[in-house]
Order: C-alpha cells, then sequence, then structure tokens
C-alpha cells in the first residue's frame, strides 16, 4: 500500500519487479496494487479520505487476493 499514484509509483515499480521475475513463483496469489487515487491531493480534509488508502480499502485488497468475498 502507498498513497502515491498507481502509475510511475514506487509501488507500482515494485509490484512490476516481482511479477517480471522469478519471485512471481513464490507468491501465494498475484499482486493487487493499492494506491491512492490518480488526482491531484485534495487541499479539503474531507475528501482527501476519498484519495488515500483507508483501512477498509485494505481488508477489501487483503480478502480479495485470500480469495474471499466480504
Amino acid at each position: 500500500m502507498e498513497e502515491g499514484w498507481p502509475t510511475c509509483g514506487i509501488g507500482s515499480e515494485i509490484a512490476a519487479i516481482l511479477m517480471e521475475t522469478e519471485a512471481f513463483d513464490y507468491l501465494d496469489a498475484p499482486l493487487e496494487r493499492l494506491t491512492g487515487a490518480e488526482v491531484p491531493m485534495p487541499y479539503s480534509i474531507t475528501i482527501e479520505r476519498l484519495a488515500v488508502p483507508q483501512v477498509e480499502n485494505i481488508i477489501n485488497a487483503t480478502l480479495r487476493v485470500c480469495y474471499k468475498k466480504k
């Protein structure tokens, strides 16, 4: 998880390297990117929550990777 954008971020680069190399064979499931929304960071605290990953986003992504539905 990172608060950066899904493209051109350090997290997406690490995920790409892991998926392209032999490290993929050691993973139990494919990677899923959990990043901030691809929008400029809002100034308003009330809408900032929509732009960065929250606890419920992390839980939902974890359940998807574990092949469980919420």
